[in-house]
């Protein structure tokens, strides 16, 4: 059974329309996850991301080795004191064509529309879940955001922030047209009009969304064929992952990401490669994802049990980690398609050159034990670790190897809020999490381990504090080249790997399976799905 809606029906349901695409230049994937918007001003979920991300264009972009490139900005520079940025703009970049325009099928961006789109989402009246990307402009309302004429945008910060560029590559950057959006109000998020190489055609929601080609499109290829390849996209929305594996299977969809535990046995090998009888059937992609998952250790002041106080021995911290064999971790609980973090708790894909750190030495961990006076483990209390349930299989795992070493661990399952809650509380002494970046520089993951971002206020969970982290955080803001600025985040990571107040577990991947059909196939350490270049065999 097919469960792809044929374009036969789209037509019946559009009416006669000379442009609707062929489906064998359709490309075709499902989303488990509900789409609840196509407003990019609510674009927090990965989900909604891919989608925007075909619809929308901003500023800037990053290519799949995340390397900054100009997207609607041609070029841009920022003033010596590192506080105002000015970009200069393509004059050739339209708008999908929409009547509420004077002119429909040719309206411009311009720099007022960026002011506008910016505006827009630090406005408390939207309330944007992105409204703090633009926490470091100087008064964003008023005179944060200037266009002096349709090519020239100028931005003001309050202070230098280095990461800012990287910022401005997230959905909610993305350019809007204040016709529209004024004209729908709350409605934009189901009419959206974007500059993006694809534009929105309709949705049944819940069901399945489509997007056509945006047939003016400023983008063209080396040879200046306009871009996008692909006629259309179409996404349909079927919540059982055993349906939508097997008409990916069945090659109904061109890709899925990601593996679920039902079927990881069947499509990778225990070392994470692509089993032989789908070489021939899928294209399998992986790389580094940003994301770490992690146990951290509450070290704040609410250290009235035992077992915490045992917790602030840095050398206790340390025999966990020793004792937890995390290449056999990922090996036999996730097929490999997670990388074992062995290198501190900053992704590698944003250090590019780090050292390794508290690997398994469970023979080191037992020196350490006797060393805090617990040899063997004797007399440490027990642990109390919690998870969510989705993550059970990894606390009994790290149960059974801590228990090697004489560490007992009990295990604490908690529902997601609870957990969230009694984290940012600071009333657990040991918990798992993960942190994903929320843009693609190493500073996003220094925030975890600053004062200023103590938990309950943010995601300073574990309450840890170190002068000289500080005190390079402060000094990778402060204009240095970007080799000097990864040079300080390697010193934080080699600190925080020293005083353990986290155990970073494992790094994430970008996991893609993409029928043979799809070519010139793209992946990226952010998961960000770009399809304007994407070509598809008929």
């Amino acid at each position: 059974m097919k469960f792809v809606l044929p374009f036969a029906l789209i037509a019946l349901l559009l009416g006669c329309q000379s442009n609707l695409p062929d489906e064998s230049n359709v490309f075709f994937y499902n989303e488990n996850n509900s789409i609840t918007t196509l407003d990019p001003a609510f674009a927090r979920d990965l989900e909604i991301m891919w989608a925007t991300n075909q619809l929308f264009d901003g500023l800037v972009e990053f290519d799949k080795d995340l390397n900054l490139i100009p997207c609607i900005a041609k070029s841009w520079k920022v003033s010596e004191d590192g506080r105002a940025y000015t970009f200069n703009l393509r004059n050739n970049v339209r708008f999908h064509p929409s009547p509420l325009f004077s002119n429909p099928e040719e309206r411009y961006v311009t720099a007022q529309d960026f002011v506008y789109s910016f505006r827009r989402i630090v406005d408390p009246a939207l309330a944007s879940p992105g409204a703090w990307i633009f926490d470091k402009i100087n008064d964003p309302l008023e005179n944060g955001f200037q266009a002096p004429n349709d090519t020239t945008l100028i931005i003001q910060l309050k202070e230098p922030f280095h990461p800012f560029l990287s910022i401005l590559t997230m959905q909610y950057c993305n350019v809007v047209p204040k016709e529209v959006v004024e004209h729908f109000g709350p409605d934009f998020r189901s009419n959206p009009i974007g500059t993006g190489p694809f534009k929105f055609a309709f949705w049944y929601e819940g069901t399945s969304l489509v997007f056509h080609k945006h047939i003016s499109y400023w983008q063209t290829d080396s040879s200046g064929i306009t871009l996008p390849y692909l006629d259309g996209i179409k996404i349909d929305f079927i919540k059982d992952v055993a349906v939508e594996y097997q008409n990916f299977l069945l090659g109904n969809y061109d890709f899925i990401s990601g593996i679920h535990p039902a079927y990881k046995d069947e499509l990778l090998t225990p070392k994470g490669e692509l089993n032989a009888q789908f070489e021939s059937k899928i294209n399998f992609y992986k790389t580094p994802f940003i994301k770490t998952d992690y146990l951290g250790f509450y070290l704040g002041e609410n250290t009235s049990a035992s077992t915490m106080k045992a917790l602030q021995d840095v050398r206790i911290r340390k025999a966990i980690e020793l004792s937890i064999n995390k290449e056999e971790m990922v090996r036999y609980l996730k097929n490999n398609t997670v990388v074992a973090a062995n290198q501190g708790f900053i992704p590698p894909a944003l250090l590019h050159s780090p050292q390794l750190h508290n690997e398994y030495n469970p023979q080191k961990a037992q020196d350490l034990l006797t060393e805090a006076g617990f040899p063997k483990g004797q007399g440490l209390p027990e642990i109390p670790l919690a998870a969510t349930a989705d993550y059970a299989d990894l606390l009994e795992y790290m149960q059974h190897q801590l228990a090697l070493n004489g560490i007992k661990i009990s295990i604490n399952i908690l529902q997601g809020p609870t957990l969230r809650e009694a984290s940012a509380k600071g009333t657990l002494p040991v918990f798992r999490k993960s942190w994903l970046a929320d843009y693609p520089d190493a500073e996003n993951f220094t925030g975890l381990f600053l004062k200023k971002n103590f938990s309950p206020d943010g995601p300073n969970y574990t309450h840890f504090f170190n002068e000289n982290i500080e005190a390079l955080y402060a000094k990778s803001n402060s204009g240095l080249p970007d080799s000097s600025r990864l040079e300080c985040f390697a010193a934080i990571n080699e600190l925080v790997a020293s005083e353990v107040p986290v155990i970073p577990l494992y790094y994430d991947q970008v996991t893609h399976f993409v029928s043979p059909k799809i070519m010139d196939w793209e992946i990226n350490p952010i998961n960000m799905i770009d399809l304007k270049k994407v070509k598809k065999i008929h």
